[in-house]
């Protein structure tokens, strides 16, 4: 669908989603990471898509590259340890990062308690990527080639495994 700059082709509507609240009600859980997506891709015509995350556990996913994203981070609350290329960053909240497309990348929160509000822009498949993992998480625990096989079909790669922390 073609844009003409003045919204043409985007719902002709505010999207609004409340504080704690996903999107399409379907809040997702995985493995102690809480996802609220708070502006998808059908809202912005495949231009841009917002998670809020929550996390009770310290981690994060694997180092891995988009190819054809962008992925913005804000801390919301808590420290997280990031990684871009070979680079390493220490951020706590009101901090941002850019993790430009086809530089591997990966985070880690450092407390029990944080939040990170992620975009990613174009939004591509990552609705998809985190429903098929929130569903497997359903029933085991999602190791690192159960994410090469669900990213590499949507132009993600999985680098490494998450970064580690003490």
């Amino acid at each position: 669908m073609l844009i003409d700059g003045r919204g043409g082709g985007r719902p002709p509507k505010a999207v609004l989603v409340d504080a704690g609240a996903d999107r399409f009600g379907a809040t997702m859980d995985i493995g102690g990471w809480r996802f609220e997506c708070k502006l998808s891709a059908r809202d912005t015509c495949g231009e841009l898509c917002i998670y809020d995350t929550v996390r009770s556990i310290k981690g994060g996913p694997p180092l891995h590259t988009h190819w054809q994203q962008d992925e913005w981070f804000y801390v919301r609350h808590g420290e997280f340890l990031f990684q871009v290329g070979s680079e390493r960053f220490h951020l706590k909240a009101g901090d941002t990062l850019l993790g430009p497309r086809g530089v591997p990348h990966a985070f880690a929160a450092l407390t029990n308690a944080s939040a990170l509000l992620i975009a990613f822009q174009p939004a591509g498949a990552i609705e998809e990527v985190f429903a098929e993992v929130w569903g497997l998480s359903q029933s085991r625990t999602v190791g690192l080639e159960d994410w090469r096989k669900i990213a590499d079909p949507r132009a993600i790669e999985i680098v490494a495994p998450p970064l580690q922390i003490s």
